[in-house]
C-alpha cells in the first residue's frame, strides 16, 4: 500500500501557481477599513478624528422615510391663460348695466384683482382643499415659460371668486343690490377659471421628487471628532463611522507605498493559496493522482472567489443574492463530503476577507452550504432541488435575522435583502445544469451520472440480464455486498455499484463460457485444454473494455472492469495445468493482464466480486466457514500483491473483512426445515 507523500509532480504545483497569479491580479488593490464596531457596543480602538471632509450618508431607513414623506406631498402645476383672462374682461366692457352702469368700473377692478391672483379651475382646485394628503401651502404657476411658486392662500376658486366678488362690489357701495345685479347681468358665470390644473406634468414632478432623494445629510470637516476611545457606539455614530468607511474605501483607500499593498495582497494569496492545498492533501489526497479532478477543484474555488470581488465590486448588497451555495453543490457533485467541506469553506474566504459584510456573509453562507451538502443527495434530482432551495432561503434567512436580532430589532425594515436572499436560493437551482457541462468540459462522472448508469432498465444492463442472466445475478449480489463495504469506510456508494454492475459485461459476448450461465447438459470447457479454457476466461476483461468503449461508460467505471482480477490467475484451471505436469515458467496465459486495484472502491469490488463466486461454492454455510472464506480470500489477495498500489489502510481492510463476514453470515444462515403438512382426519357424523 502506498504512503501519503508530498508529490513533486509539476502538475500540481504549475496550476497551484497560476490560481496564485490569478488571485494576487483580480485582488483589490485599495486599502481596507481596519475596524470592525457595532451599535450598542464600546469603541475598543484610540480615538478616531476624521482624516478627511466626507458627507454623512443617509440610512436606508431614513431614505425610505423621506421617500414615504414625498409620497404623501403633492404641489400641483397650473397654466396661466392669458386669453381666459382677455374674453372674460372683454365681456364685462361690453355689458349695458343700464341705470347700474356706473358700477362696471368696480367690476372690472373686481376681476382684475381676481385674475390677477389667478382663479383655478374645478379640476385642481380639490389640491387646494383642507384635510387632504398633499401639500396645500404652495402651487406651482406656470406663466410665459416659467414656473414660479405661489402661496395657494392667494388664489381662488370660482365659488371664492364669486364671494370675493360679493364682497368687493358691497364694501365699494355701489348704490344697488350687488348680488341681484351679477345674478341678473350673469357676472358670475364670466369668472372662468385662468389657471388650468396641468395633471400630467404634476405627475411627473411628484414622481421625480420622490425618486430623487438626496443620499446626504451633512458633511465632517477634516478633524473633527468622530469617536472617542471606550465611547458607546449609538446609530448616530454607525452613521458616521459607515459613512467615514465608505469615503476612505472609495476615494481614498490605500495611501501609503503601493508596494506595500502589492506585499500584502502577495502575502493573502499565498496564504489561502497554501490552506487550499493542504486541505485537499489531508482530505484526499489521491485527487492529485486524477489531474481532471484537481483542476475542476481549482477552478470552482477560483469560481467562487471571482464572484465575491466581483459582485462586490459592483454592488456589495447583491452579495446577498449571489448563489454561493451552488459552489457546495458544484462540489458534492464529484467530491466525498469529506473534501467537499474544507473547499467549500475556504472558498468563502475571499468573501469574508474583502466583503463589507464578511462576517455575516461567511456565516450565512456557511451555514446553507453545510446543510445543502447534507441534503444534495436526497434532493438533487428534478422537482426535488426546490426543496433544497426552500431549505437554504430558511437557513440563510434565520442566520441573518440572527445577525439583524444581535443589532436591535429596529434593522428589520430591509425587506429587499430578503428578497434577494429567496431569489439567490432558486438561483442555484437554474444554475445546477452548469454541472453537466463541467461533466464534459472536464471529464467527470457527476453522482447523478452514476445513478443512472446504476438503473438496471438501461440499455447495456437489460442486454446483459438478457444474454447473460446468471452473470447478471452474480453482478446484482456484488453490488449489494459491496454497497455495505463501501458505506462501513466511507467510499463512494454510487461508483462501487456501478462498478459491480459493470464488471462482468464482458461475458455476454460469451455466456457460455462461465459457468453460472451454463444451460442443463452443456459444459463449454469440456474438451478445452486448461490453457484454452484460462484464455476463453481471461478474455471476458478485454471484451468488457470493448463494450465498454462501444457504449461509452465513463473511464472510472472502465477500471473496475480491467482491476476486478487484477494480475491474478484462473486458479481452478492453473492448477489444472500444473498437476497435469505443466511448467510454471510457461504460464503466463494464465494470468490476467490487468491492473492493479488503486482505489478503496476497486478494492472492495475485487473482494466482493471472488467472495460472491466463492461463496456459492461452499458446503457450509456457518459463521465459522463464512469468516474463514473472508480471511482466506483477503489474505490471498494481500500474498499475491494486490492490494499494493491502493489507497486502503489496514483499519479499512478490517473493517470491509467484518462487513463482508456480518452480510455473508446473514445471507446463508441457516433456514428452519417446516413440518409436513398431515392429512386432515375424516370425521364421521351419524344421525
Amino acid at each position: 500500500m502506498k504512503k501519503t507523500k508530498i508529490n513533486l509532480s509539476w502538475k500540481i504545483y504549475l496550476p497551484l501557481a497560476i490560481l496564485f497569479v490569478i488571485m494576487l491580479l483580480i485582488f483589490p488593490r485599495m486599502g481596507k477599513f481596519n475596524y470592525d464596531y457595532k451599535k450598542g457596543s464600546p469603541w475598543m480602538y484610540e480615538s478616531l478624528i476624521a482624516q478627511f471632509d466626507f458627507p454623512i450618508l443617509k440610512t436606508e431607513a431614513q431614505i425610505e422615510a423621506e421617500k414615504s414623506a414625498l409620497g404623501s406631498s403633492i404641489i400641483p402645476y397650473f397654466r396661466y391663460s392669458d386669453a381666459v383672462v382677455h374674453d372674460q374682461i372683454a365681456l364685462v366692457e361690453s355689458l349695458d348695466l343700464g341705470k347700474c352702469n356706473n358700477v362696471k368700473p368696480e367690476i372690472l377692478n373686481a376681476f382684475g384683482r381676481l385674475y390677477g391672483s389667478g382663479i383655478v379651475s374645478p379640476a385642481g382646485s380639490e389640491y387646494l382643499a383642507e384635510g387632504k394628503n398633499f401639500n396645500s401651502n404652495v402651487i406651482f404657476v406656470q406663466k410665459d415659460r416659467r414656473a414660479r411658486k405661489v402661496p395657494s392662500s392667494e388664489v381662488y376658486t370660482v365659488q371664492e371668486a364669486k364671494d370675493f366678488l360679493l364682497l368687493f362690489l358691497t364694501e365699494a357701495g355701489v348704490g344697488c343690490n350687488a348680488d341681484s345685479l351679477c345674478l341678473a347681468a350673469g357676472i358670475y358665470d364670466m369668472l372662468k377659471p385662468n389657471l388650468n390644473f396641468d395633471k400630467p406634468t404634476t405627475d411627473l414632478v411628484h414622481e421625480e421628487s420622490v425618486d430623487y432623494v438626496s443620499p446626504t445629510a451633512g458633511v465632517v470637516n477634516a478633524g473633527q471628532l468622530i469617536v472617542s476611545n471606550g465611547e458607546i457606539i449609538t446609530a448616530e455614530i454607525e452613521q458616521l463611522l459607515d459613512s467615514y468607511k465608505a469615503e476612505f474605501e472609495n476615494s481614498l483607500g490605500y495611501s501609503g507605498p503601493r508596494v506595500w499593498l502589492w506585499l500584502g495582497n502577495i502575502l493573502l494569496a499565498l496564504a489561502v493559496t497554501v490552506v487550499l492545498f493542504f486541505a485537499i492533501y489531508y482530505t484526499n489526497y489521491w485527487v492529485f493522482d486524477e489531474f481532471n479532478k484537481y483542476i475542476y477543484l481549482l477552478v470552482i474555488f477560483l469560481l467562487s472567489t471571482v464572484l465575491a470581488l466581483v459582485v462586490e465590486k459592483a454592488d456589495p448588497a447583491l452579495l446577498y443574492m449571489t448563489p454561493f451555495t451552488l459552489i457546495a453543490m458544484y462540489l458534492v457533485a464529484f467530491f466525498k463530503k469529506r473534501v467537499v467541506l474544507p473547499v467549500y469553506i475556504i472558498s468563502l474566504l475571499p468573501l469574508l476577507m474583502f466583503s463589507h459584510n464578511g462576517v455575516e456573509l461567511f456565516v450565512m453562507f456557511l451555514s446553507a452550504g453545510v446543510i445543502c451538502i447534507f441534503f444534495a443527495e436526497k434532493f438533487n434530482r428534478g422537482w426535488k432541488q426546490f426543496i433544497t432551495a426552500l431549505i437554504v432561503f430558511g437557513v440563510l434567512l434565520l442566520v441573518y435575522v440572527g445577525f439583524r436580532l444581535i443589532e436591535g430589532i429596529d434593522s428589520f425594515h430591509d425587506y429587499r435583502t430578503i428578497l434577494f436572499l429567496f431569489i439567490g436560493s432558486f438561483l442555484s437551482v437554474a444554475g445546477y445544469p452548469l454541472i453537466y457541462l463541467f461533466e464534459r468540459i472536464f471529464n467527470l462522472v457527476s453522482n447523478n451520472r452514476l445513478a443512472e448508469l446504476t438503473d438496471t432498465n438501461n440499455t447495456l444492463l437489460r442486454e446483459l440480464a438478457h444474454k447473460a442472466p446468471g452473470t447478471f445475478q452474480h453482478s446484482l449480489q456484488v453490488m449489494n455486498l459491496a454497497d455495505a463495504a463501501a458505506r462501513s469506510i466511507d467510499a463512494n456508494v454510487l461508483l462501487v455499484r456501478a462498478g459491480a454492475l459493470y464488471h462482468d459485461i464482458g461475458k455476454m459476448l460469451n455466456p457460455q463460457c462461465f459457468i453460472e450461465n451454463e444451460t442443463l447438459g452443456a459444459r463449454y470447457h469440456d474438451g478445452l485444454s486448461p490453457r484454452e479454457s484460462a484464455r476463453e476466461i481471461i478474455k471476458h476483461v478485454p471484451d468488457g473494455m470493448a463494450l465498454a468503449e462501444k457504449y461509452k461508460l465513463p473511464d472510472i467505471v472502465r477500471e473496475f472492469i480491467i482491476t476486478h482480477h487484477g494480475t491474478t490467475c484462473t486458479a481452478y484451471f492453473y492448477n489444472k495445468y500444473i498437476n497435469e505436469g505443466g511448467d510454471k515458467a510457461d504460464a503466463d496465459d494464465f494470468f490476467y493482464k490487468g491492473r492493479k486495484p488503486t482505489t478503496k472502491e476497486q478494492i472492495i469490488i475485487m473482494l466482493c466480486d471472488t467472495l460472491e463466486a466463492a461463496s456459492r461454492t461452499a458446503k457450509d454455510n456457518s459463521s465459522r466457514t463464512m469468516s474463514a472464506l473472508v480471511e482466506n480470500i483477503v489474505k490471498s489477495k494481500m500474498a499475491d500483491g494486490q492490494f499494493e498500489d491502493a489507497d486502503i489502510s489496514l483499519k479499512e481492510l478490517n473493517v470491509v473483512k467484518n462487513v463482508l463476514k456480518s452480510y455473508l453470515q446473514q445471507v446463508y444462515h441457516a433456514r428452519i426445515e417446516y413440518p409436513k403438512k398431515m392429512q386432515s382426519a375424516s370425521r364421521k357424523t351419524g344421525f
